[in-house]
């Protein structure tokens, strides 16, 4: 089977626990997307357009929703069980967000938009797809526009990534998740094509994004950006 619908296939199965799941999977949850809020240059009360890749049962999109209640933000995923989450999750405000079934590995992306948010996702292209993203989410920007993406990544030396997933596991578990989770999680990331950090920089920086930064790194979960 094709590498991308491994993935798309794992995440149609872990939809209805996805939120659930989330939070502890992520032992720095807040602060890690409360950076991504951090990160949006515009006024909360500005009407800018958002585009938000995998964005899975919508949960980035709803805290940008909330922090800036006059953006229209499009939530984009390849996971129609995932937007069924999200189609709920939204009900109320169908004119304010919108649910796109997209893959953004192969698909053209929609255009013009102020920021592109990612959240957990990217993580699951190899290099080359990544960089070629990058280029696409490059183009679809206004000027001045920014590409925030919250996502994990690879340890700076074998030794270190393996230290990183050691602490993950203990953090995790302290968390409360359950060994049948976990294991659903392990089996998932066996998927994952993580790269590090400094490379990803580099890749935005050859795409023309500039500056680029890294605003949040708790090991292996960091919220780097750039601007066009």
């Amino acid at each position: 089977m094709d590498p991308g619908m491994l993935v798309k296939h794992s995440f149609d199965k872990a939809a209805d626990k996805y939120d659930r799941d989330r939070r502890m999977l992520i032992p720095c949850f807040d602060d890690f997307y409360a950076s991504i809020l951090e990160l949006i240059p515009f006024p909360p009360d500005a009407p800018r357009r958002v585009l938000d890749l995998g964005a899975g049962t919508g949960i980035l999109s709803a805290f940008i929703a909330e922090a800036f209640p006059r953006a229209r933000i499009t939530a984009a995923d390849f996971s129609e069980n995932m937007l069924d989450q999200a189609r709920r999750r939204f009900a109320s405000q169908p004119e304010r967000v919108e649910l796109l079934l997209l893959d953004y590995a192969k698909d053209d992306l929609p255009r013009d938009f102020d920021a592109v948010v990612s959240a957990m996702s990217i993580h699951h292209l190899a290099q080359p797809g990544k960089r070629a993203l990058y280029g696409k989410i490059y183009d679809t920007l206004r000027e001045g526009g920014i590409f925030i993406n919250a996502d994990q990544v690879l340890g700076p030396t074998p030794g270190m990534e393996r230290h990183y997933h050691a602490v993950w596991l203990r953090q995790v578990r302290e968390k409360g998740i359950d060994e049948t989770s976990l294991a659903e999680c392990l089996e998932r990331m066996k998927e994952d094509k993580q790269d590090p950090l400094l490379d990803q920089l580099a890749w935005l920086r050859e795409v023309g994004f500039h500056p680029v930064d890294c605003a949040y790194k708790n090991f292996r979960f960091a919220v780097f950006w750039g601007r066009k």
